[in-house]
């Protein structure tokens, strides 16, 4: 917790009747009374509100916060002062639209918060049960037959300790440019457990967890929080089998691809994190989870309307999230991924003792792939479709076909081209990119995942401070997964990932897809990993640095390079070795 002053007063005027109906506007301001609340904001003044008088005070914190307020008053009683918090004001009063974050002008405050009634006393101080989030805060003062005195306002802020560790920097700036409102959204969103967002739900959801868990790997050597929303998950599974989307929460909601997500989560477990005995202890709720899609398989071993909701991303065209015939019908996008968490599974199960189950996860994900292949693959189009009648084609599909492994070498390079060049897929909004960026590793094309980061690039510019739910028009304007290009800094761009359970062995393949140079400090659960590369003509040459105790592989185009712990430089500009 750090209590904090300041921020910036926006708007000060008369207090109507109805608040969230009237929009700001430059004319109404009553600038004589800023420079009062100004100091006061400052915690060197006050401000006191005349008997029978109303105001309504904007004020933009200029940052994202989660806090309790804390009011100070003086007198007044009977008085009301409510706190209304937004992350940003909407252009209409039905809040259908935001307009840029840092705007106020025409625009209309519609926000949550809480009402206090002063009983006179001499420096009061008013605070809530629970936490507010936002940008900006609206005070909407009443008072009665007495003067109100505002002795004080601040704000104790609360979350996680997180504790960046790593660094990283490019030849193009910008991507240096964008890491901090991703951070912002990051601290925003981990308090005792992960949140999709602050303001809203406040809820652990499978899917924003993951990559949540994911950038924060890239973040801290601090696992903690990762460790325990894997574990809360696998708390969470009712009598079908299936995870819980979110989790704790009072109401009940399934979201079948989630729990699939959530057998990634574990793999990821397994792989980053070097506890290995929390994962045994999860690969129960894996065999579970995957035993319950199994009961909706078809004939061919393709899921068929798993029962729940089938979100996938926030794409227009989508009703609600759900990929084409992903509600009642068998969706081509939802069973790579299930072909995807079987391959997982199947690992896990290899590596802690039991290679039936393996064979049996296997299995399935041959007979599931061999059935998309027949049912979903468009020759003419050399892509996979979403839907058995060949009518919906997305980036999804190719994403996750290709994630999850395409055998035939000639089909999955026109996958990997029409991921590239098909103008009519639908697209991968902010959480699904992460997915998107992740087939772009994996077919060597780091230059397309560079050419959508000018979204990120440009948030700043749109006065946001952390990073939204989804492209505009947006709900929320904090969501941490789309913090996910931090971790591919590091994981795609300097290539840095485990090569073996717990990070016991790193595997190091710098991609930097037209940058001429890139260079980061990784925290490594052993110690800072450092990596540095540049590209000259083509030709990678640089330094990786190991902590003690860790090797691994470094893969550069046409060859590999055994590393050891400390520095190995590689490349024609200086001589291949090690340093001790």
């Amino acid at each position: 917790h750090e209590t904090i002053t300041g921020g910036r007063i926006r708007y000060i005027a008369e207090l109507g009747d109805h608040p969230e109906r009237t929009a700001v506007r430059a004319a109404d301001h009553l600038a004589a009374e800023a420079a009062a609340w100004s100091r006061l904001l400052c915690g060197a003044g006050t401000v006191t509100i005349p008997a029978r008088t109303a105001r309504r005070v904007l004020i933009d914190l200029e940052q994202y916060h989660c806090a309790y307020p804390m009011l100070t008053l003086s007198g007044g009683a009977g008085a009301r002062a409510a706190l209304v918090w937004a992350e940003a004001l909407h252009a209409e009063p039905e809040g259908r639209t935001k307009r840029g974050r840092a705007e106020v002008e025409g625009l209309y405050l519609i926000g949550v918060g809480e009402e206090f009634i002063a009983d006179g006393g001499a420096r009061r101080v008013f605070s809530t049960l629970w936490w507010e989030a936002g940008r900006y805060v609206e005070l909407q003062l009443r008072t009665l037959d007495q003067p109100l005195t505002i002795d004080a306002f601040a704000l104790r802020t609360t979350g996680y300790p997180l504790v960046q560790e790593s660094r990283f920097a490019a030849s193009d700036p910008r991507l240096a440019g964008a890491v901090a409102p991703m951070e912002r959204a990051m601290r925003m969103c981990m308090h005792e457990t992960y949140m999709d967002c602050p303001y809203y739900e406040q809820l652990q959801y499978v899917g924003d967890t993951r990559l949540e868990c994911l950038v924060t790997r890239a973040f801290t050597r601090d696992r903690r929080l990762p460790r325990k929303a894997i574990e809360l998950f696998d708390w969470s599974r009712d009598d079908s089998g299936f995870t819980a989307s979110r989790y704790p929460s009072s109401t009940a909601q399934r979201i079948p691809p989630f729990s699939l997500i959530w057998v990634a989560m574990v793999h990821d477990g397994w792989m980053w994190d070097p506890d290995p005995a929390s994962i045994r202890e999860r690969l129960s709720g894996v065999r579970t989870v995957l035993d319950a899609c199994a009961r909706s398989r078809d004939a061919d071993g393709l899921v068929v309307g798993l029962p729940g909701w089938n979100f996938m991303d926030w794409v227009p065209d989508w009703s609600c999230g759900n990929p084409p015939d992903g509600d009642t019908g068998t969706s081509g996008v939802i069973n790579w991924l299930y072909v995807h968490a079987l391959r997982l599974a199947a690992e896990l199960e290899d590596a802690l003792g039991e290679p039936e189950l393996a064979a049996l996860r296997r299995r399935h994900a041959d007979q599931a792939t061999r059935a998309l292949d027949r049912r979903f693959w468009n020759e003419a189009r050399g892509l996979y479709a979403d839907d058995l009648a060949h009518q919906r084609f997305s980036e999804h599909s190719q994403c996750l076909a290709l994630i999850a492994g395409i055998t035939d070498e000639a089909r999955r390079e026109r996958v990997a081209s029409g991921l590239m060049t098909a103008a009519d897929l639908a697209r991968a909004t902010i959480y699904f990119k992460h997915y998107l960026f992740e087939a772009c590793r994996l077919i060597g094309r780091v230059d397309h995942l560079l050419a959508q980061l000018p979204y990120w690039f440009d948030l700043a510019g749109q006065g946001f401070v952390t990073t939204p739910e989804m492209p505009e028009p947006t709900r929320s304007d904090c969501h941490a997964w789309g913090a996910h290009p931090y971790f591919h800094y590091f994981a795609t761009i300097l290539g840095i990932r485990p090569a073996a359970p717990g990070f016991a062995r790193v595997r190091i393949q710098p991609q930097l897809g037209g940058l001429t140079s890139a260079s980061g400090t990784f925290p490594h659960p052993r110690g800072d990993l450092m990596v540095e590369v540049s590209d000259h003509d083509g030709a990678l040459s640089g330094s990786v640095q190991l902590p003690d105790g860790i090797d691994g592989i470094l893969v550069l185009p046409g060859t590999e390079v055994v590393l050891r712990s400390g520095v190995t430089r590689f490349g024609k500009l200086s001589h291949t070795g090690r340093e001790r």
